[in-house]
């Protein structure tokens, strides 16, 4: 029977959600790879144990999660009704409606319809009676905001969710959402899941400024750009099949050659040893130097792994010197700082 670290709480720490009552640990742990049928069930149960034993209370996962669509909700459910149920009320269980799940029209984006259908068939997955956190998972370009954030009120006002939260909307669209929520007395938009890392900083000067404007908490995530900002990669070779050249970092990937890779990723990676740790230690602390930014959403693909990240809490701080030296790096990559300078 597992029996949690008496002393989790000893080492992790703890942000405000915006305005909100509700906190998250400084590191989340994403339900997105590694936690699906295809994956093997004890080792996604020994890392969930582990990261409860270090402090993380937050668990995020999405419907489609897997493989198979559903999967890793499914296998949530399994441990925590072996093995967290009693302490169901020191987690943070979110998850969201969005992407596709199963065919016809009403199977993914935005509508009523998806949206409540989605949020209880995740309920009946997990084995739980509410989710802390629920969120549109992306924009719908096809159906009114209006109906896509009365379902997000309903779902809050029906108990199945205590906060509402978006994910990958631009800066515009959240400022939206938080306008026509007040307007109808909805439920509010606690939190923003946005995509952030040292090489994708647009939502420093197009979301930011929103959500500190209204209140609002931002966990992002792919902090280490789908593995790019790790030691895998600094010899600036990219798999053609790997995420880092498929999903999210796909353009900066196919924008800059392998030497250009090798040299930046490099120096990056020259400046985290100078820290005393690893590239993808010194990106995750990266992520959080913001304080506008609530927590850093992290995947893991074993207990190492999970441990060797979570160790970025002793090591927070940037000096002005690290950060500027950063900043070169980001702009040798293409990253574009202006719009961030003359907002500040």
């Amino acid at each position: 029977m597992y029996v949690p670290e008496i002393n989790r709480y000893d080492t992790m720490q703890y942000r405000r959600s915006g305005r909100s009552g509700i906190q998250l640990p400084l590191i989340s742990l994403g339900l997105w790879h590694n936690f699906g049928g295809v994956d093997n069930f004890e080792n996604s149960r020994a890392m969930l144990h582990r990261a409860f034993d270090l402090g993380i209370t937050h668990f995020d996962l999405a419907n489609n999660y897997g493989p198979p669509p559903g999967s890793a909700e499914e296998n949530f459910g399994r441990i925590l009704a072996a093995d967290l149920a009693a302490y169901r009320d020191e987690l943070i269980i979110s998850t969201k409606a969005g992407y596709l799940m199963w065919p016809g029209p009403y199977g993914e984006w935005g509508s009523r319809k998806y949206i409540i259908a989605s949020c209880d068939q995740s309920l009946k997955r997990m084995g739980v009676e509410y989710f802390d956190l629920f969120y549109s998972h992306r924009p719908d370009p096809n159906t009114p905001l209006e109906e896509t954030l009365a379902a997000l009120d309903t779902l809050v006002k029906q108990g199945k969710a205590l906060y509402a939260g978006v994910s990958s909307y631009t800066g515009a669209q959240f400022s939206d959402s938080v306008r026509i929520a007040q307007q109808h007395d909805w439920a509010p938009i606690t939190i923003h899941q946005p995509y952030y890392n040292m090489l994708a900083r647009t939502i420093e000067w197009d979301l930011l400024p929103q959500t500190e404007r209204f209140g609002a908490g931002v966990i992002a995530f792919a902090p280490l750009a789908s593995g790019l900002l790790t030691d895998k990669f600094l010899n600036g070779e990219v798999s053609p099949t790997s995420r880092a050249a498929t999903i999210w970092p796909r353009q900066w990937v196919a924008e800059h050659s392998v030497e250009e890779r090798r040299r930046i990723l490099s120096g990056l990676n020259d400046i985290a040893k100078q820290r005393g740790q690893s590239l993808a230690q010194m990106a995750i602390a990266w992520s959080l130097r913001n304080p506008a930014v609530t927590s850093a959403l992290i995947g893991a693909s074993s207990v190492a792994q999970l441990e060797d990240n979570l160790a970025t809490v002793r090591n927070l701080k940037f000096s002005p010197e690290e950060l500027e030296a950063i900043d070169s790096d980001a702009v040798e990559a293409g990253i574009n700082l202006w719009k961030k300078s003359s907002d500040s």
